[in-house]
């Protein structure tokens, strides 16, 4: 079974904890067991929800190309009717927005083929804009990643000053409640900073 199969079916999150969580509780215990397994389901949800945008993505670009077919098949004197006949490959989308182009060219008398090639080139336009926003956020995206990453870092420098570090996490009343707001803090700053990021659907 690929890993798109198992991101996509109703196994995705339960084995997005599961798995890193009995990694973690045969290598530290519980708290090991619980920090693994909030990082395996998180890391779930960001793949998932990074493969849906790719796919909606993917529809739209498809739905785009189909608009200037018909725009193409207008011009080349094909009927409204036949141009925009129902087919198992357009969507109703593509169906219902096509339909409000005919009925607007009919009230104003515009070509058709015109405002379909409007409708279509705005739409461009707008993912083009969308899509610079995205690639302008992707440094504050990337510190984001950073900052999460950091705790990291502190558990070197904890080793490198000549202390245990995961000891008193994982073996501690103290650590463990320190190690269980550390985690849920990540969390939480990376939840924002995605939230903050615009989004190409």
């Amino acid at each position: 079974m690929s890993v798109a199969r198992v991101l996509a079916g109703p196994l995705a999150f339960p084995l997005g904890f599961g798995a890193p969580a009995s990694v973690g509780f045969v290598l530290g215990g519980v708290v090991a067991a619980v920090a693994l397994g909030a990082y395996g389901t998180v890391a779930v949800f960001f793949l998932r929800r990074r493969r849906v945008a790719t796919a909606c993505r993917a529809a739209r670009s498809a739905l785009l190309d189909r608009l200037t077919g018909i725009a193409a098949d207008l011009r080349a004197g094909l009927p409204a009717t036949a141009a925009l006949a129902d087919d198992p490959s357009r969507d109703d989308g593509l169906i219902a927005l096509a339909r409000s182009a005919v009925t607007l060219a009919e009230r104003t008398g515009a070509p058709l083929a015109d405002l379909v090639d409007r409708i279509e080139a705005d739409a461009r336009a707008g993912d083009r804009a969308r899509a610079a926003a995205v690639a302008q956020a992707a440094g504050a995206e990337a510190t984001a990643l950073l900052l999460a990453a950091l705790p990291l870092g502190g558990l070197m420098l904890g080793y490198a000053i000549g202390s245990d570090p995961l000891a008193v996490l994982l073996h501690t009343p103290l650590g463990a409640l320190c190690a269980f707001g550390a985690v849920a803090l990540q969390i939480l700053g990376l939840a924002w900073s995605q939230r903050l990021q615009p989004r190409l659907s």
